[in-house]
């Protein structure tokens, strides 16, 4: 049964065989070890580092989700506490307050689902991963890939 997209996405799978995990450890929150990613999809052994510096581009999805989770917050907390721009109105400064801390605590989360999303609009999801190897990426130069 093939996975969902954005499933696989938000539970950070392989994007070519949705099964892999990406991350050695599935606790966003062990800050030590949040980030150390599989050198290769445990399932499928599709690489997780496509080329030196893949990640890079992560920082500009991680940007749009965290606008994206203010945005969300700025309209949740419009919607069901209010608020008006007046200046005697307070509650816009209680959003922001809320909606910071919020976003620091969702930081770990949000740096994950951008390489997750990164790397899956690199590589594609194949149903017959079995039937197909891994074809060696020419990118890839291992001697290179720590060295920045």
């Amino acid at each position: 049964m093939a996975t969902n997209y954005l499933w696989a996405v938000f539970t950070n799978k392989c994007p070519r065989c949705r099964e892999g995990y990406l991350f050695t450890k599935k606790n966003a929150y062990d800050l030590k070890n949040n980030m150390k990613m599989n050198q290769e999809c445990p399932v499928c052994k599709q690489p997780t580092e496509i080329e030196v510096g893949f990640y890079y581009g992560t920082g500009y999805v991680s940007y749009a989700l965290s606008v994206a989770f203010v945005i969300i917050t700025f309209i949740v907390w419009k919607i069901f506490i209010g608020m008006t721009f007046d200046i005697d109105d307070n509650r816009m400064f209680y959003w922001m307050g809320t909606a910071f801390t919020l976003l620091i605590i969702c930081q770990p989360l949000i740096m994950r689902l951008s390489r997750s999303f990164w790397l899956s609009w690199f590589v594609n999801y194949d149903t017959d991963w079995k039937d197909h190897p891994i074809e060696k990426h020419e990118r890839v130069v291992p001697e290179q890939m720590h060295n920045w």
